[in-house]
């Protein structure tokens, strides 16, 4: 038995479907208590702000980013959100517009959004990105290779892409609306977590189904178990879906219950949305709409 199968041996990740279902439920009927302003903000303050459409040129990344320039001097009494996110390619032009502080800048990076290209392409995307000024790169796991137990040659892809990214954060996409199976969505996290991720995402939000209640328990709960083991925090992410403020709560409150506080802020939380920072900001404004990004 290799190293990574023995981790997945011996992980204590629950797995049955019903009782994560039981375990989400419970931890939904906590939400009334978080319902106030407090953690809107501290939830605005963990977005991963994004663009990622095919039609994105320079002149609508310019405009995003200056919106959220602006961000600072229109609303001064709120955080920034904690990163604006781009195609690989966007890099060097966002780090050459963006002017406030405090705001990362990720890149989604080696091949986008299947991961289905050679190892060369994506370490070399993930260095150019990161010459060009990314803070974080997010890459999606090579899923082809989970399913068919190629676990050595998908982590050493990985740790790779690590090296490559040298000191940014490395956000492993596992595309858990793929993978489905809370078993598979556990050997994913696991494997990504032992390939030196600094975040574990749930998904592109391109192809498959986002991000889901039952996922972000599976994966956050694997999170714990590997600091229990390792000492090493790593951040969840949720990505693909997550739209309104009452979606964005239920995965605060997930993060709360399984991980604890030392994980509610955006060195270790992170949630991946274009729409979602117009809600929020409307609830912390106690405004019906807002539409500032």
């Amino acid at each position: 038995m290799d190293r990574y199968r023995k981790v997945i041996a011996e992980s204590n990740v629950p797995v049955d479907k019903d009782f994560i279902k039981k375990e989400v439920d419970k931890i939904r009927e906590k939400l009334p208590e978080y319902r106030n302003p407090d953690v809107y903000t501290r939830i605005f303050n963990c977005i991963d702000l994004t663009t990622l459409n095919t039609t994105d040129s320079q002149n609508s990344v310019t405009g995003f980013i200056q919106r959220v320039n602006d961000f600072d001097n229109e609303y001064p009494q709120y955080p920034n959100v904690a990163a604006v996110c781009v195609y690989s390619n966007f890099a060097g032009l966002v780090r050459a517009s963006l002017e406030v502080t405090g705001v990362k800048i990720a890149v989604v990076a080696g091949g986008f959004p299947s991961g289905q290209t050679f190892t060369a392409v994506k370490v070399a995307d993930v260095a150019l990105a990161v010459a060009e000024g990314a803070d974080e790169v997010d890459v999606v796991m090579n899923l082809g290779m989970l399913r068919d137990g190629n676990y050595e040659e998908l982590c050493d892809e990985l740790i790779e892409v690590k090296h490559a990214a040298k000191d940014a954060h490395m956000k492993v996409i596992i595309e858990s609306g793929a993978l489905r199976n809370p078993e598979d969505i556990r050997n994913a996290s696991l494997l990504a977590m032992w390939s030196d991720a600094d975040f574990i995402k749930t998904s592109t939000g391109k192809v498959y189904e986002g991000a889901s209640p039952e996922a972000a328990y599976v994966m956050c709960s694997c999170i714990r178990e590997y600091y229990e083991k390792t000492g090493r925090k790593v951040g969840f992410k949720a990505a693909g879906g997550v739209r309104s403020t009452e979606d964005a709560l239920l995965y605060y409150a997930i993060v709360k219950d399984v991980l604890g506080d030392e994980w509610l802020d955006n060195s270790l939380f992170r949630i991946g949305a274009s729409s979602l920072a117009n809600a929020m900001l409307a609830d912390m404004l106690d405004e019906a709409e807002v539409k500032y990004f």
